[in-house]
């Protein structure tokens, strides 16, 4: 499933660039033109592509790191929802993950393109095989941090969107927990509105930290946020059924 989707993990400052304005033809309707001179002016979207990066999400997860440090060189990582690959870029250089020695695993049903040091796997994550094919990626063996940037796609209905999204990450998490290294961690995208109950619970049984984290690269007026968990108490003493995928040390 798709998001639609540090050092430093801010955007490299300097003299107040003049803000630029679009012209156009009259047609052009204002929500529009209001998200492209958005794009324009966002200083994560100019220095994700003086960078390289795939786009401006990137700056996400650096600033979540620079924080956190949940990617450490050597990690293994397992990056759901990778289009168009921001994420894998910063996994895979924190990492060190590298074409002769893969770290860095992602899945996404829509095309991206290559990332080099990391292996994409075009598939939907709601696929039952995508949780062996991704550990199969991964050599077999358990990652050490498991991300999720997915969203389902808006319907424009805030409490429809939220709900849709929350499937995904207690999707995501019931991987997470099956898969994760003792000590591991999982980063995940959700919408502010509540979070529930007993996912929270969940979190907190498994893993010894739980943090609501919203980046600065975060727009202001976006109801994104982050569930950060830290340290996996591993699977010793977990609910019956979990840990369904077979991983190696």
């Amino acid at each position: 499933m798709s998001a639609r989707k540090s050092g430093s993990g801010g955007a490299t400052r300097g003299p107040r660039a003049l803000r630029q304005r679009l012209t156009g033809a009259k047609a052009r309707k204002a929500s529009s033109r209001a998200w492209l001179e958005r794009q324009l002016n966002d200083p994560f979207v100019r220095e994700a592509k003086a960078r390289g990066y795939a786009s401006r999400a990137a700056f996400k997860l650096r600033q979540i790191d620079d924080r956190y440090h949940i990617l450490k060189p050597g990690d293994r990582v397992i990056d759901l929802g990778a289009a168009p690959g921001g994420w894998c870029q910063v996994a895979v250089e924190r990492t060190g993950s590298r074409e002769s020695d893969i770290r860095v695993v992602g899945i996404d049903y829509l095309d991206m393109a290559p990332v080099p040091g990391a292996r994409i796997l075009r598939m939907d994550f709601l696929d039952p095989g995508a949780p062996a094919a991704l550990l199969a990626a991964l050599g077999g063996a358990a990652p050490d941090v498991v991300l999720s940037d997915m969203a389902a796609p808006t319907t424009g209905h805030r409490r429809t969107d939220h709900l849709r999204t929350m499937h995904l990450v207690e999707v995501a998490l019931d991987f997470a927990l099956a898969v994760l290294k003792p000590g591991g961690h999982f980063l995940c995208k959700t919408f502010q509105g509540g979070t529930e109950g007993e996912l929270l619970a969940r979190l907190k049984q498994r893993f010894r930290a739980v943090h609501h984290v919203k980046p600065p690269a975060s727009r202001e007026e976006s109801v994104e946020l982050y569930l950060l968990a830290l340290d996996f108490k591993g699977r010793s003493g977990a609910p019956a059924g979990e840990g369904p995928y077979s991983v190696g040390a």
